[in-house]
């Protein structure tokens, strides 16, 4: 005969089971979250594992808020309150992205600069010439430039629209390139780098601009991030006082990562973060949801110019997005 005492402990074990098993789950969701925010709040850049882990930062935040609203639902108090405390902090840094700043008074030259990764020269020419009319683009930032990509996009007549060039056109990723209505002179601008950063002086009408094509090392190959973060710290800063400069393209980094944040420090704005859009991704391009879209192709400008506009665009056959931003040169 089984003992009644022993059949009605089975019952109360399954909730006790289930108990230890949600406690489980949410600690465990709970440290990946606290350690994914560390290397946020910190400005630790660490390995390629972290690097990218970073880059999901909006991703993240989002995670975090609802890890924390579950805890609490759960009555997990202590759980839920940390995981919401760290994650609004994360929602103070991110979301003021998505809403745009108080432009400043400015009159001068209101020019519009786009940049695109050509994904090793494999990106639809046609495509990109028909971008830069439709938007009347002033200056083209060019990476990943092929010789083969040259010649495509000058039959796609390019040189017609934008005659003046400073192109270091290479196999693979290492070409770079800038394209301008308005003459150009070449300039050494950022330091030696792994892949091509062109550079150069833009005479514009009242105020030059210097420009420089961004397109550091990816910091997620195999052989570590120490070649990006080299590439990064040789980014020239904004010339205080001097002649507005501008760098736009592939960054290989969001504005959650240290090296960017340095150069918003030194007195950068982020065109897309200005107008409320940046958080628009950038690659991939295509809409999938692997690997997550994050925004790592950027326009800064000067801060002491105001951006008028920004938008991203498709362009066939390159992973990136294309970025455009209008903003305007002060007179000197």
């Amino acid at each position: 005969m089984v003992d009644i005492r022993e059949r009605d402990s089975q019952p109360r074990q399954l909730p006790r089971r289930r108990h230890k098993l949600t406690t489980f789950l949410l600690v465990t969701a709970t440290a990946a979250f606290l350690a994914a925010a560390a290397l946020r709040l910190l400005g630790i850049d660490g390995t390629r594992y972290m690097i990218a882990t970073t880059a999901l930062t909006p991703y993240i935040t989002a995670g975090g808020v609802l890890l924390g609203l579950l805890a609490l639902v759960l009555r997990r108090w202590a759980v839920g309150t940390v995981v919401l405390v760290v994650a609004l902090v994360l929602v103070s840094a991110v979301a003021p992205r998505a809403f745009p700043d108080s432009r400043p008074n400015g009159v001068g030259f209101a020019v519009d600069v786009m940049s695109a990764n050509l994904l090793l020269g494999t990106a639809d020419a046609e495509a990109v010439v028909r971008v830069v009319r439709a938007r009347d683009v002033d200056v083209l930032s060019l990476q990943e430039l092929t010789p083969a990509m040259v010649a495509d996009l000058d039959r796609a007549g390019l040189r017609d629209v934008l005659p003046h060039r400073v192109f270091h056109a290479a196999p693979g990723a290492s070409g770079a390139g800038i394209a301008a209505k308005f003459p150009l002179t070449a300039r050494a601008l950022a330091a030696p780098s792994s892949l091509g950063q062109a550079g150069a002086l833009v005479d514009l009408p009242g105020a030059d601009i210097e420009v420089v094509s961004v397109h550091p090392m990816p910091p997620v190959v195999t052989e570590g991030p120490d070649q990006w973060q080299r590439d990064m710290a040789g980014l020239p800063g904004p010339d205080h006082g001097g002649l507005v400069r501008v760098l736009a393209g592939d960054f290989n980094a969001t504005l959650d990562h240290v090296g960017l944040r340095r150069l918003l420090n030194r007195g950068y704005v982020d065109a897309a973060d200005q107008v409320g859009k940046g958080l628009d991704p950038t690659w991939p391009s295509g809409g999938g949801v692997w690997p997550p879209p994050v925004t790592i192709d950027h326009v800064l400008v000067d801060g002491r110019c105001p951006v008028d506009d920004f938008e991203v665009v498709d362009i066939p056959g390159s992973d990136h997005r294309a970025v455009i931003t209008r903003f305007v040169v002060p007179d000197r």
